[in-house]
């Protein structure tokens, strides 16, 4: 039978891709870029990274302006790493998800980045995350999606297709792990997940404009230039078909409405 899922302490520990710090921070860069087209700069807001660990993210948005920038994760050496770091400009906070340490309103900007298919309820987290924002607050989304072909952290195909029980089976058999943890959401699923909130889809803009979201590395060379051409051209309704398939969802969400605030885009964002 399949185990229990439990909360995943010193994720940083058995996860070395949260202590590669370039990658983290060309992460972060898309991520500012995404909420500084939508919202604008974050000049003097309070800003918090739910799901931080070595704090690369948290530290770039300290970075960006903001005015006060909060860290928060159950992963102990992993803020261990980050208070040691970048304790100077960043209050990093051990707290669970499902009881975030802020008051009603008191964010400005949250940032949830690859991390609800890692968390026992991430329901539960979502619901906090409403709670903390202000009303006029914006929280970045990164998620991953159950029907993306190549499951992002065991590297296997159709993994995250599959049932816990036949999952499992599947990284002991390729000798991954003794078990599969994450639950992945299919994009329908993760819009009810999210639906107290008004969602943006960033996905298309980011993949088609990658330039101006600090993510000119998703496509390099030339076959990377013609791939952003037919994005770029290619018409909407076209593309809504593939996004049942995109392993990668790139939301911004609000408690009010709210449109985005930046410059016109090849592919514009649009609302869920």
């Amino acid at each position: 039978m399949s185990k229990e899922r439990v909360a995943q302490l010193e994720y940083s520990e058995f996860q070395s891709a949260m202590l590669d710090e370039a990658k983290r921070r060309r992460k972060a860069a898309k991520i500012i870029a995404v909420l500084e087209h939508f919202q604008g700069p974050l000049t003097g807001l309070t800003v918090g990274d739910v799901g931080c660990s070595a704090g690369f993210i948290a530290d770039e948005l300290a970075g960006a302006g903001a005015g006060h920038t909060l860290g928060v994760d159950i992963d102990v050496p992993g803020l261990r790493r980050a208070a040691d770091r970048f304790g100077g400009r960043v209050a990093f906070v051990c707290g669970d998800g499902t009881a975030l340490p802020f008051p009603d309103g008191s964010l400005d900007v949250l940032v949830f980045n690859h991390i609800y298919e890692h968390v026992v309820d991430p329901d539960a987290v979502v619901a906090e995350m409403h709670r903390v924002l202000s009303d006029r607050g914006v929280l970045y989304l990164g998620l991953g999606n159950r029907l993306g072909i190549m499951e992002p952290h065991y590297k296997l195909p159709f993994l995250s297709y599959l049932p816990p029980a036949l999952a499992d089976r599947y990284v002991r058999a390729f000798g991954r792990a003794d078990h599969y943890y994450e639950r992945f959401r299919t994009r329908r699923g993760l819009r009810r997940m999210l639906r107290a909130f008004h969602v943006w889809d960033y996905t298309i803009p980011v993949l088609a404009s990658p330039e101006r979201f600090a993510g000119s590395e998703l496509f390099s060379g030339a076959l990377g230039r013609l791939t952003r051409t037919v994005l770029a051209r290619t018409p909407r309704a076209a593309l809504r078909t593939l996004l049942p398939l995109v392993p990668t969802y790139l939301w911004v969400a609000t408690k009010t409405p709210r449109r985005p605030a930046g410059a016109a885009l090849p592919q514009p964002p649009q609302p869920l």
